[in-house]
């Protein structure tokens, strides 16, 4: 008697027309709950996606802002030197520990000028070494005082620097210690030439060396090779760029901000971030903000840090939504994120009307709420009824299309 009795309540609905789990839902079926008598109901049940009404969500004004995901450190290597390149390491994305050498541009000349230069300090050395022994008879023997500057050999000799030279001072001819002084000065200076010309002998030297440094370009971190400008062979000139290194382990989001919105943000916030690597989602925080902004854009560069497990690499577009405090708190309508389908790059969702047809309406995505909530700037209203998660190759109009298609 009870079979009897619910067949017969199926055979009414299917008579009234509630064919479709809205139209059930409206008398007591939810979706993923159908009656459990008939098996045939239930698959044609589960067919159907699930339609939600939009609610709404109380939410602070954000501003998205696009930016461009940087390395931490980078840096480029010009030439310092004319030159012909004859040392590369590697290629883009070859990893180098700090120290390895990178490149390297012919040296020969600035070789030889240094065997040059080094010889050029050796005389000179041995000329200081010269004047200093000099220096030093001076000191211990005045030439004043030689024997051997007297006329006269012998006895006279003696005889005329013992009494004739101290006779001739007493009375006001000659002075043999201002002779001795002038010797000495002499001698010194001589001595102090000497080492000034060996001082210059050596800077030349040195500066032969930094331009032999100058020539090899090094690693100054552990990093990759992100853009190689020349190749093997190349003659380069002063000021050319050669190659750019990177450490790309840390990244971080380089975004130009208004400077009306940089009362929203301080050193070591978090803000949400999507990366353009299949829409992630990550947290990213101010890591530096620019103590001066753009004069003719009125920007401030800001420097936002990703964690490390961060998808993608440098040069990809990343946005950041920067908060308005300026901006009322306003109710906006929120979706989870199995509702959104993507043509092309623009998201979409499928919107249950009220003349119960489905329909593909393009929307502007606000920020992240909750786990897996997003709130919607425009397209939709709260109250709309929306398909949850929308199945493979559902189109406008599918709800329709898909009962003429059922047997």
């Amino acid at each position: 008697m009870c079979n009897r009795l619910i067949t017969c309540l199926f055979v009414c609905v299917s008579l009234c027309g509630l064919t479709t789990v809205a139209e059930a839902a409206n008398y007591g079926y939810g979706y993923g709950q159908p009656p459990t008598s008939t098996s045939s109901q239930y698959n044609q049940a589960a067919q159907q996606p699930q339609v939600i009404t939009v609610e709404a969500a109380r939410t602070g004004a954000t501003v998205i802002l696009g930016g461009t995901v940087v390395p931490y450190r980078e840096i480029s290597l010009t030439a310092q030197m004319p030159g012909r390149v004859e040392f590369l390491a590697g290629a883009e994305g070859d990893w180098f520990e700090e120290g390895d050498l990178l490149l390297a541009i012919d040296d020969a000349a600035l070789v030889a000028k240094r065997q040059q230069a080094m010889a050029d300090l050796g005389g000179q050395s041995a000329a200081l070494s010269d004047a200093q022994v000099q220096y030093n008879k001076e000191m211990w023997a005045p030439q004043s005082r030689d024997i051997n500057r007297m006329p006269g050999m012998g006895m006279p000799s003696m005889f005329d620097q013992m009494f004739t030279r101290n006779f001739g001072s007493g009375m006001g001819y000659g002075n043999p210690w201002l002779e001795r002084q002038a010797d000495l000065h002499s001698s010194g200076t001589r001595m102090g030439q000497a080492y000034s010309h060996q001082m210059g002998a050596l800077s030349r030297v040195q500066e032969v060396d930094a331009r032999l440094r100058d020539s090899r370009g090094v690693a100054p971190f552990a990093g990759v090779i992100i853009k190689k400008q020349v190749e093997l062979g190349d003659t380069v000139q002063p000021g050319q760029a050669l190659l750019k290194y990177a450490d790309v382990r840390d990244l971080q989001i380089q975004a130009e901000v208004p400077a009306r919105l940089m009362r929203g943000l301080r050193q070591d916030m978090v803000v949400p971030a999507i990366l353009d690597v299949g829409n992630t989602p990550v947290n990213a925080r101010v890591a530096q903000i620019f103590p001066m902004a753009d004069p003719q854009r009125h920007t401030v560069t800001v420097k936002f840090d990703l964690p490390s497990n961060a998808p993608g690499g440098p040069g990809m577009y990343a946005e950041v939504m920067i908060p308005d405090v300026d901006a009322p708190v306003q109710e906006l309508p929120v979706i989870p994120d199995s509702a959104i389908v993507w043509r092309g790059s623009l998201p979409a969702v499928f919107v249950q009307n009220y003349q119960n047809r489905v329909e593909l309406r393009l929307i502007r995505l606000g920020e992240k709420v909750g786990g897996n909530g997003v709130t919607v700037l425009s397209g939709i209203r709260v109250g709309e009824r929306i398909h949850a998660t929308p199945p493979l190759g559902m189109t406008s109009d599918w709800s329709s299309q898909a009962t003429k298609a059922r047997p």
